[in-house]
């Protein structure tokens, strides 16, 4: 995850800033099955202004469609229970909300978004004058001490051994190599990798960029070294990018079955599907993902006495704790410690 999980025990917060707890590597919460968009029927029935507070909740203060449809999904939830037990909006306490968040058999992690959820959406019933009180703001979650993330880590040799397992000789495999040395090299996400256009891969006049559009529409420029940009020129000019305009998607779609690009844009669907494909020929564990880039190269320059801030800068991360979280080299326990125990 790329947020750390801070203060959302304590204080409410706009949603859309760092307190909105990011879902996408959340144990329990699967975003292909939050389709919970649709009102729920205490929301309803709870007049006008509890109707415009849940679409000003779900559709006008969170930009994000993952953090969308999980607050959507955890706030309904809730709401289907209230029900059960034939609560309204406004009579709706702190016990309710406590009870029912100690009776989840979910990881705290999950417990936590839930209640971060709970919190924001009364928050906004406070503001539209649904109920007086903010039933969720007082409650207590599980104390979560994240001190390393969860994506699996891609070794050093594993990189290596993924990219040389790449043919080349197509147009397929020169947009793999292209796409894969730009998560070894760059530690961007696979969602910015997608929205790559040919404008964004520029000459400077004293060396190569890459301007990513990262989360909350933040955009940054990463410098290209050698290696990765005859991957890149490799690519670009196979002949199928020529005469393609600044606005035409870096990296396409192929024809399925084919080794033909589309006109459209790969999505981070379908870079996670090729890595599983290349991951796959290459023998190499299917777990990985292209998260895992991101925490090889953290952890690499880190292990290198690269300074926290650069490393930090370079992942696009507001908070270094954020950073450390895919810093492993905390856990590499080797056994020349264990054999000093003098018991």
């Amino acid at each position: 995850m790329d947020e750390p999980l801070k203060n959302a025990d304590t204080r409410l917060a706009k949603p859309g800033d760092a307190d909105l707890v990011p879902v996408a590597t959340i144990q329990g919460v699967s975003v292909r099955n939050q389709t919970d968009n649709e009102m729920p029927a205490l929301v309803a029935a709870g007049g006008a202004a509890a109707q415009f507070a849940w679409e000003e909740f779900i559709y006008g203060k969170i930009r994000n469609p993952h953090t969308r449809a999980a607050y959507a999904h955890a706030v309904s939830q809730f709401l289907r229970h209230c029900k059960s037990i034939d609560k309204e909006l406004p009579t709706i306490t702190p016990r309710d909300v406590g009870s029912y968040l100690d009776g989840l058999a979910y990881a705290p992690a999950t417990k936590k978004l839930h209640l971060s959820a709970l919190r924001h959406f009364f928050d906004t019933l406070v503001t539209r004058h649904v109920v007086v009180l903010n039933a969720a703001a007082s409650v207590r979650g599980e104390r979560l001490q994240v001190v390393e993330g969860k994506t699996p880590e891609m070794s050093t040799q594993q990189a290596r051994k993924l990219m040389s397992s790449i043919d080349v000789e197509s147009i397929v495999g020169l947009r793999d190599r292209a796409i894969i040395g730009i998560l070894i090299y760059t530690a961007a996400r696979v969602g910015a990798i997608a929205k790559l256009q040919m404008q964004h891969y520029f000459d400077t006049g004293e060396q190569y960029c890459l301007r990513f559009t990262e989360k909350g529409g933040k955009s940054r420029e990463i410098p290209v070294r050698h290696d990765l940009q005859q991957f890149i020129t490799a690519y670009r000019t196979s002949g199928v990018l020529d005469n393609a305009d600044k606005s035409t998607p870096l990296f396409r779609s192929v024809v399925r079955r084919t080794k033909r690009l589309t006109e459209n844009a790969m999505t981070a669907g379908d870079i996670g599907r090729m890595l599983k494909r290349r991951l796959r020929n290459a023998g190499l564990p299917s777990r990985l993902s292209p998260h895992s880039f991101r925490v090889t190269t953290i952890t690499d320059l880190l292990s290198q006495g690269v300074p926290l801030e650069d490393v930090q800068n370079l992942a696009g991360h507001a908070d270094p704790r954020t950073t450390r979280l895919y810093d492993r080299r905390q856990r590499k326990v080797t056994r020349n410690i264990v054999e000093r125990i003098s018991i």
